[in-house]
């Protein structure tokens, strides 16, 4: 079969190198032709570097975008794929209105959001990340939906590809010092909560615990990170909180640390590189992967919610809770490696994600429904677009937040 993968764009991210990983496999497990049609951006090296086809597209800030269109129609002219895997609702418009309507083109689409979007069409066969949000999907009305956690490639990703020891002198970690590490695009909102309070965790935690926070990543809120561990650094007296700017490879900080903190698929790396991990998520959540959460993480997803409370913040307890015991953090960051390993496999998932193509290929939906489903997606599109245009400003506006819930 010959799949053409949709991102939006090749940025730096966890979700990136999750495409890219399934893409692979798909290739060279399952046999497939695959190319990757997207905007152009740093991990366009990592996709020319596994020898795939790649197929520039134009920037998009808007859905649908024309341009866009015009050059996804012009692909799918000359390459003449069975099936476009559709990554991430950002991309989904401009398939869907441009090539699935007019020509009937089978569609696949993988959302990785942690909210179910309400414009998704309902009968796109749709895979999410996690089996609440497979179960919201299917209580809202969707026909085609099933799961397909975020893969994780556990060989290349364990504690004896990097040796630690070099990792910690690439960084100038000392002996004696207890590194927390992190992968994560350096925005303001979601992810910005999670840097934000591991930064002031480890201002609060620096003089009792030798503590040395490692920052992998770059972004828009870089300047205001900064600040944050510039203050963090002054009030220790010594570099505790160091930025290291945008790594293609950020497995040297997964080998390097004792503890990871993050969420989605940053979390899942550190969980195979055998490392206990604070799973973050949107504003103060913090909660250790153990036995007695693992359960939950495995139904939502590495990621939660939680509002502020008084006293310490939950990573600030978690780090330090971890910082204390070597032996605890042993023993979790084995337990991680075992969980990862039995649900979050990419071999598991890229032969789900196999499945799940042909599937879409041999069962299309029918051009009727596929028409209502369009207008239904494209009232809903517009509904909140406008709701949009008048309370944010025009380079923020993108298709709908993926966040927001029926």
């Amino acid at each position: 079969m010959k799949i053409l993968l949709f991102l939006h764009e090749l940025v730096l991210g966890g979700t990136t190198v999750n495409a890219i990983e399934l893409a692979v496999t798909l290739r060279d497990v399952h046999g497939h032709d695959v190319a990757i049609f997207a905007s152009p951006g740093p991990m366009v090296k990592l996709v020319n570097s596994c020898g795939i086809r790649y197929l520039p597209a134009p920037a998009a800030r808007m859905h649908p975008c024309l341009p866009r269109i015009r050059a996804l129609r012009a692909a799918v002219s000359d390459w003449q794929p069975d099936l476009v895997y559709v990554w991430e609702t950002w991309a989904l418009m401009d398939a869907y209105y441009g090539v699935h309507l007019p020509s009937s083109l089978p569609l696949l689409l993988t959302d990785m959001q942690m909210h179910v979007a309400r414009l998704l069409p309902k009968r796109i066969p749709t895979t999410f990340g996690t089996q609440e949000l497979v179960d919201i999907a299917r209580a809202r009305g969707s026909r085609k939906v099933d799961l397909l956690v975020p893969p994780v490639d556990v060989t290349r990703n364990a504690p004896d590809v990097w040796p630690a020891r070099d990792a910690r002198a690439r960084f100038g970690v000392g002996r004696e010092e207890i590194v927390i590490g992190t992968a994560s695009r350096l925005v303001r909102t979601i992810k910005g909560d999670s840097l934000r309070r591991t930064i002031e965790a480890v201002a609060m935690l620096g003089r009792q615990f030798p503590l040395r926070l490692l920052i992998a990543g770059d972004g828009t809120a870089r300047a205001e990170i900064q600040q944050l561990a510039d203050a963090a650094n002054a009030r220790l007296g010594r570099d505790a909180v160091v930025l290291l700017g945008a790594l293609l490879d950020p497995r040297p900080v997964y080998a390097a640390a004792d503890v990871i903190v993050g969420m989605g698929s940053s979390a899942l790396r550190g969980m195979a590189f055998g490392k206990p991990v604070v799973v973050a998520g949107e504003g103060s959540f913090a909660e250790i992967l153990s036995p007695a959460s693992a359960a939950k993480f495995a139904y939502a997803g590495m990621f939660g919610h939680a509002d502020d409370a008084p006293g310490e913040s939950a990573v600030q307890a978690a780090i330090r809770e971890l910082a204390a015991s070597s032996v605890l953090r042993g023993e979790l960051g084995a337990f991680a490696r075992r969980f990862v390993c039995e649900h979050f496999s990419l071999g598991v998932v890229a032969a789900q994600l196999d499945r799940a193509c042909e599937a879409a290929v041999a069962t299309p939906s029918p051009r009727t429904l596929a028409v209502a489903d369009g207008i239904r997606t494209a009232a809903v599109y517009f509904r909140e677009r406008r709701f949009m245009w008048r309370t944010a400003p025009i380079e923020s506006m993108v298709m709908v937040d993926a966040r927001q819930t029926a």
